[in-house]
């Protein structure tokens, strides 16, 4: 099975990854990102008959619908959409948290994510394509400073079940896939650029990879076309689920 995959957030980790197992396997890849130099490089990579770059920040819906009306003839039978891009900003509690990285997270993660899927949806009805979400265990198992980054994921979540519900009998599939721990520039971002923080992070804890979770989208992508995935959580052996917590009396 081959078809046109459209990954956002490609120019890194998950995303980078996925456009490379699927390009790997033959499909075409639609590969959106804010990084015009790391989308040259993956084009560069595996092609240009294989890549098709979409420079544009989730953020920006008028860039979102130019990039989506400006597919080439080769790319616009999208039959799989994985909704990978979004981020994570800060590790402070709420009540000190900073306001403007609530919005970048919510506008990025939730608002951009519906937007690209509103969008596409007519084309994956019309193909019986597939719908893959990026959520997290943060959508399940809260831990301090998770916050508002939990909260995006959590929607992301409770859309995938929704559209799944609202595209009942169109033939259409929806799966979320929510990873735990996977070593990335997330927590580089996370931290502000602190790439010691996020070493420390991830040390000694032999976390997921990009590419295990590529191969975890490709798939459910490539499964039977009568099997739908409503949800996959995925963690390495290292994390389990955190305990609660209790506030004592000094």
């Amino acid at each position: 099975m081959t078809g046109t995959v459209f990954i956002t957030g490609a120019t890194a980790g998950i995303g980078a990854a996925a456009a490379r197992r699927f390009a790997g396997a033959g499909w075409k890849v639609i590969a959106t990102g804010r990084r015009a130099a790391r989308l040259e490089a993956l084009v560069a990579e595996l092609g240009a008959d294989t890549v098709h770059p979409a420079l544009f920040d989730m953020r920006d819906e008028a860039a979102i619908d130019r990039a989506i009306a400006a597919l080439p003839a080769g790319f616009r039978d999208v039959d799989v959409l994985i909704n990978n891009a979004g981020l994570a900003l800060g590790t402070a509690p709420a009540q000190v948290s900073d306001l403007g990285q609530w919005r970048q997270m919510i506008d990025t993660n939730v608002t951009g994510l519906v937007t690209i899927t509103h969008r596409l949806l007519p084309l994956l009805i019309e193909r019986r394509g597939a719908i893959l979400n990026l959520s997290s265990v943060a959508a399940t198992y809260p831990y301090g400073g998770g916050n508002v980054y939990g909260g995006t994921k959590a929607f992301v979540r409770q859309f995938s079940l929704g559209l799944r519900s609202d595209l009942h009998g169109t033939g259409v599939r929806v799966t979320s896939i929510e990873p735990g721990m996977v070593e990335t520039e997330f927590t580089t971002v996370r931290t502000g650029g602190n790439q010691a923080a996020s070493d420390a992070f991830y040390k000694g804890a032999h976390p997921m990879t990009g590419e295990d979770i590529a191969e975890t989208l490709f798939w459910v992508a490539t499964q039977p076309k009568h099997l739908n995935f409503n949800s996959i959580e995925l963690m390495p052996v290292t994390q389990s689920f955190a305990g609660f917590q209790v506030a004592r009396d000094a």
